[in-house]
């Protein structure tokens, strides 16, 4: 057998999105787009080949009937007819017909004439300027991905059953692909799209997995099996490094992770100024899975448990006995610390595919998402609720509505909620009435309105990431305007402080939840500006904790009067950088020293 030919070393640089160094051998996973074989199909075979469709057909048919009747169940015949649509589509004759005359035309297989087929209906659908037609094309596409997948032998996703640790290397992963990641497998990740707060993203860095993003092309670069290294502190992938990139890679880790380890000592100790201001630090989860991790990072609780993890892992809808269980499991588990579980935040870039939301959205991020889609399916809604209110019993448990735009916004969850208390309490179902309620302020709206909204919650969590986005114009995914994203922006600077101020003011405390709460360069800024506790990852924690030690409270608010003083990002960035290398410098020049 011939022995493969060695291929070249290639560098490319992306953007950092996880710190680590990882080496391993790749596993490509193409999702975006099928790649659909084109073969003859000799004519003995031809009648198996549209037995198969027909198979296929009957296949598909039988999933779509049973989403429709798991969301009748949960939801009502209402929502679940818009799955008699899809249903339809799979009962068009012509559409059938013409595949099965393409295949005995052409002599091409099923999956190809298929596919050339619903590509014509799409493409003639595309121009008919009619609400109902637009909407036909969406059934259409959505229900050819899935008889394409039963043709291929696909299932939904492969990205969850890798059965060796490799790096995995992709166009780009939803959240739900990123669920349905098994963590052990997984060395590294790579994706020609994303940015460094796209929620993949941001679930990969509390999964401890290096990752590099806005690689454009790596997919198509890469093959199955090739050798590849993650430098994930810096950005920069090597496909098939040499030996002497991968011992220099090799010091480089043993570097880091010395660092690292002087940043855990400080794991056990409080988190509290040089001058004894302590600061509350709390983790992010996704779930169950993270409980350990919160332990062992020194967290004093959960700021942010992102609920929408359990639905995109069961692609449907848990019901209200399957949440109860896993917010009861987690406040349990910490108590007596604090966890703050926040109401779905599905839409954006978090969806469960088919259902509800549109693939052809021309904003998700803007669109049908979080809170708007919670008061407009108020069964979901009143389900997550009460499934919270019960776990109240069991520890301490704050409740945290994402994406508030408004005051009425924020009444109208809060009357809903009131609603679900009186269902409880009529059944006699233990729970804590004085359950602490909070307004995430991630819009521009809601940071003007602050004064408003401290009406109705007793706490503010920023969620930095969207606020960023929104007040800046800038698609925090978008890999070509990544940039652009700017938190040292002297408009988000002066926007944090107001809210803060205004939150003070009305007697409430702000904790700040996006990624500006897990940089160690952001950090001393947000506290100099009187946030008054901070949530992120559990593995930003002990350098977060370290750095906290190593300042005072007069240090941060005399950086922070300096930041709001100046015009340009740049300015506010070397500030940051300056202070950051003057309270940890000593242990990175340590680390260098040794080298």
């Amino acid at each position: 057998m011939a022995k493969k030919k060695a291929r070249k070393e290639i560098v490319l640089q992306g953007i950092a999105a996880s710190p680590g160094v990882a080496h391993g051998r790749a596993f490509v996973f193409l999702q975006k787009e099928l790649e659909i074989p084109i073969y003859k199909v000799e004519e003995p075979d031809q009648a198996g080949e549209i037995q198969r469709f027909e198979d296929a057909l009957m296949r598909t048919r039988t999933q779509i009937a049973d989403v429709r009747h798991e969301v009748a169940e949960k939801l009502g015949e209402a929502e679940a007819q818009i799955f008699d649509a899809h249903l339809l589509v799979l009962e068009d004759r012509a559409l059938i017909e013409e595949t099965i005359q393409e295949h005995h035309n052409t002599s091409y297989n099923i999956e190809y004439c298929f596919h050339s087929v619903s590509k014509r209906y799409l493409e003639a659908f595309k121009h008919i300027d009619d609400e109902y037609i637009k909407e036909r094309v969406t059934d259409i596409r959505d229900v050819t991905k899935r008889l394409l997948n039963n043709l291929l032998g696909h299932c939904s996703s492969t990205i969850g059953r890798l059965t060796q640790q490799k790096i995995l290397v992709s166009e780009d992963l939803s959240p739900s692909d990123t669920a349905a990641l098994d963590r052990k497998q997984v060395l590294g990740i790579l994706m020609d799209a994303g940015s460094r707060t796209s929620h993949a993203v941001i679930m990969a860095r509390s999964l401890q997995v290096p990752a590099v993003v806005g690689l454009h092309d790596i997919s198509r670069k890469v093959e199955n099996e090739d050798t590849l290294l993650i430098d994930g502190y810096d950005g920069v992938v090597i496909i098939n490094p040499t030996e002497e990139t991968l011992y220099r890679y090799g010091q480089l880790k043993l570097q880091r992770e010395s660092i690292q380890k002087v940043f855990e000592s400080v794991i056990g100790l409080p988190a509290q100024t040089q001058d004894g201001k302590h600061v509350e630090l709390l983790a992010n989860i996704e779930g169950v899975d993270d409980l350990e991790s919160v332990k062992q990072s020194g967290a004093e609780g959960v700021g942010l448990l992102r609920t929408e993890a359990l639905f995109l892992r069961k692609d449907h809808f848990p019901t209200e006995e399957e949440q109860f269980e896993l917010y009861k499991e987690i406040v349990q588990a910490l108590y007596p610390m604090p966890v703050t579980i926040r109401t779905l935040d599905l839409g954006g870039d978090k969806k469960i595919s088919g259902v509800f939301f549109s693939e052809d959205e021309d904003n998700p991020f803007m669109g049908f998402r979080a809170i708007r889609f919670c008061l407009d399916h108020v069964d979901i809604f009143k389900a997550q609720l009460r499934a919270i209110l019960r776990s109240s019993a069991f520890g301490k448990v704050k409740l945290m509505y994402p994406m508030i735009t408004s005051y009425a916004e924020l009444s109208q969850a809060n009357k809903i909620l009131k609603e679900c208390k009186a269902e409880l309490k009529k059944k006699k179902i233990a729970f804590d009435p004085d359950i602490a309620i909070g307004s995430m302020i991630e819009t521009p709206s809601a940071a003007c309105t602050a004064d408003l909204l401290a009406e109705e919650c007793s706490f503010f969590s920023i969620g930095t990431n969207d606020l960023i986005q929104y007040m800046l114009a800038v698609d925090r995914i978008n890999d070509r305007i990544a940039h652009m994203y700017e938190p040292n922006h002297p408009a988000v600077i002066r926007t944090l402080k107001n809210i803060v101020d205004t939150a003070h003011l009305k007697g409430i405390k702000v904790s700040v939840c996006g990624e500006m709460a897990g940089d160690p360069l952001y950090v001393p800024l947000l506290l100099g500006l009187g946030v008054d506790d901070l949530s992120t990852i559990p593995a930003c924690l002990p350098e977060i904790k370290y750095l906290i030690r190593n300042m005072t409270i007069k240090e941060v608010q005399t950086l922070a009067s300096k930041a709001l003083k100046q015009t340009q990002p740049k300015a506010v960035f070397n500030l940051l950088q300056k202070f950051y290398l003057e309270h940890v410098g000593n242990v990175l020049q340590a680390q260098d020293g040794q080298e």
